[in-house]
């Protein structure tokens, strides 16, 4: 490593060009790229043809599709990473040192969940440490990269709804969350009877298209003790519009019921499935952060009261690289105070 480094300086590459070959293995397109940083495809194509020039190498094999690059090109990029997390690693024990929590904090989060609870708590985060720098990303749909990212394409901390399966993030639980069907009373006061996961068939359903899931597809389990349970044990019935599929899968005493909806709405935006939901368009499923309002206020009715939607509960994703980071440790058992014991969304539940 040490003669690799010295081979930087002697070539004068400089962290941008690490930076630039990582993020161009990683995207495996120039046109990707450019859209990442915001700049032109031309200006892209300068940039690497410079970077070669400089080293008179090959870093990149062009096609008018993809980018490969060279065996010259991928031992760049692994000798990149390594400097950048030496780097990191360096820039980390010197503020652990000196007790300073400088530098960036870049920050992803669900748009809803994020205006309402992320950037007021990244206000109150940057007035305790005015020396760093907050970026805050939202979006509805969280695609984790398939390879690790490095410098400022990174981000310190991910925070989401329900949890991720991938071993190369460090998952945190924040706080807990129900996802609940519910109704506006004057689209309950014309809909046909709901008694069971199978009679959704029966209702206009709206639905919220995030991180590429199968979102038509509801899942509820049930306790066989109570009508609601026996019920739903039921023979499936005909649904309009199309085939209706339910499975019941016995395990102890709890009963797992499958039902595929069809949407009457749908969006990729929740506050506006929420708006419709407000204004009797149907029922949907959504987090108890983002409905207990309405319920409580009575603007909304929970459905279904015998059975339950799989949990959601809020996570903070953070990646292996950034563990040691004080910046995020601080900002994580922040996200632990603000939200614990009893989340805001579960607060009133208490008074009552």
């Amino acid at each position: 490593m040490a003669s690799f480094t010295a081979g930087l300086i002697m070539t004068k590459l400089d962290i941008d060009d690490l930076r630039f070959i990582l993020a161009l293995d990683r995207l495996g397109s120039l046109a990707a790229l450019a859209r990442e940083q915001n700049v032109t495809p031309p200006a892209v194509t300068k940039r690497l043809s410079q970077l070669e020039a400089r080293l008179g190498i090959r870093l990149a094999l062009r096609t008018t599709r993809r980018l490969q690059l060279t065996h010259e090109g991928h031992l760049l990029a692994q000798h990149a990473t390594g400097v950048l997390e030496q780097m990191r690693a360096i820039e980390e024990a010197l503020q652990q040192r000196s007790q300073a929590v400088a530098g960036k904090l870049k920050v992803h989060g669900p748009f809803g969940f994020g205006r309402r609870y992320l950037g007021p708590l990244l206000a109150q985060f940057h007035s305790a440490h005015p020396s760093l720098e907050v970026q805050l990303y939202l979006s509805d749909n969280l695609m984790l990269p398939r390879q690790p990212v490095h410098g400022h394409d990174a981000f310190d901390v991910l925070v989401t709804i329900g949890a991720i399966p991938d071993s190369r993030w460090i998952a945190h639980r924040i706080a807990p969350n129900r996802r609940i069907l519910c109704a506006a009373p004057a689209y309950l006061a014309k809909a046909p009877p709901l008694s069971r996961p199978a009679d959704l068939a029966q209702h206009a359903c709206l639905v919220l298209r995030e991180n590429d899931e199968d979102v038509t597809l509801w899942r509820f389990a049930s306790r066989e003790s109570g009508k609601q349970a026996r019920e739903g044990s039921a023979k499936p019935s005909a649904r309009r519009g199309g085939k209706r599929s339910e499975t019941d899968a016995v395990s102890g005493v709890a009963r797992e019921h499958t039902v595929r909806v069809q949407p009457a709405m749908e969006s990729n935006d929740g506050d506006v499935v929420h708006q419709w939901c407000l204004a009797g368009k149907g029922i949907m499923a959504r987090s108890e952060w983002d409905v207990a309002d309405s319920l409580a206020s009575g603007r909304l009715v929970a459905l279904l009261p015998g059975y339950t939607l799989p949990d959601a509960d809020v996570m903070a994703l953070v990646p292996q690289s950034r563990v040691a980071s004080m910046r995020t440790r601080l900002f994580v058992e922040m996200l632990r105070k603000a939200f614990g014991p009893r989340p805001p969304w579960r607060r009133a539940e208490r008074r009552n």
